[in-house]
């Protein structure tokens, strides 16, 4: 079982200023977002704001096995792309009624920020607003039941009520959230979803504790929770091509109980433009 960095003191300070960046990322977005922008300049205005605030991307030519280095400052994914969409995959420019969900990963002075947002360009039809509405409302119950001493298994447990139970959307199965801190990935692994065999989940009955600083990241789409992904490629697409949400926010546990550091991310607007 590996272990689990606990932050204490000015590590914890450090956490919470590179969470911010990321909220004033975001914020930043909300302003600069509409019809007719393209990936390529969205993810050029991500570099230029962290440029201005002495981050880096923590994205930027980030590799896993099997996949070459991403070549995005951040994640990029429209209507049916559920993450790990990039700045290449398409020139075409938003259109009104697209849904855009970007992630954004800073690195300040050593210590990572990692969060996302979905809005919609000028508009959103009734079926994916009430899917946006589900995507925050998982992610804000999934949050409340990060309390210390209990176990991992209750977030997804809040998170698939809300999400599959109250709305009747799908949560993408073999997607979740992560440990971090001076690394973009650290254990543990978080599931939005029940497992249904243990070894889906080995640590679902692992405890939260204070000083875990988590990223938790719920990941719906209307009509699938499998995942098409091509081999070779960064961008994850749902299987049955239906539009996607992802809702990410940083979360530190302490000893009264969880701490959003990325808190302001809720006053973003669902629409823009």
């Amino acid at each position: 079982m590996k272990t689990i960095p606990l932050l204490r003191g000015k590590e914890i300070d450090a956490a919470k200023v590179s969470a911010r960046h990321v909220v004033e990322i975001h914020k930043c977005l909300t302003e600069f977002l509409r019809a007719g922008v393209t990936l390529p300049e969205i993810d050029s205005f991500v570099a230029s704001k962290l440029k201005q605030l002495k981050c880096k991307s923590a994205f930027l030519k980030y590799r896993i096995p099997g996949q070459p280095p991403f070549p995005s400052n951040s994640c990029l994914s429209v209507n049916d792309c559920v993450v790990h969409g990039t700045h290449v995959m398409s020139l075409e420019p938003l259109q009104p009624g697209d849904l855009v969900s970007i992630d954004i990963g800073v690195s300040h002075q050593g210590w990572i920020g990692d969060a996302a947002w979905t809005w919609a360009i000028e508009y959103a039809d009734e079926e994916n607003l009430r899917l946006m509405q589900a995507g925050k409302k998982s992610l804000a119950a999934g949050i409340a039941a990060m309390q210390p001493g209990r176990p991992l298994i209750d977030f997804a447990k809040a998170c698939q009520s809300v999400a599959e139970d109250e709305y009747g959307f799908h949560l993408i199965r073999g997607l979740g959230g992560h440990g971090y801190g001076k690394t973009l990935h650290a254990p543990p692994f978080i599931s939005n979803v029940v497992p249904s065999h243990p070894s889906e989940w080995p640590d679902a009955w692992r405890l939260f504790e204070p000083g875990m600083l988590i990223a938790v990241e719920p990941m719906l789409s209307i009509g699938t929770n499998q995942i098409e992904n091509a081999r070779g490629t960064w961008p994850i697409y749902s299987a049955d091509h239906s539009i996607s949400v992802h809702y990410e926010a940083d979360v530190l546990i302490c000893d009264e109980g969880p701490i959003d550091l990325t808190e302001g991310m809720q006053e973003l607007p669902n629409i823009v433009g």
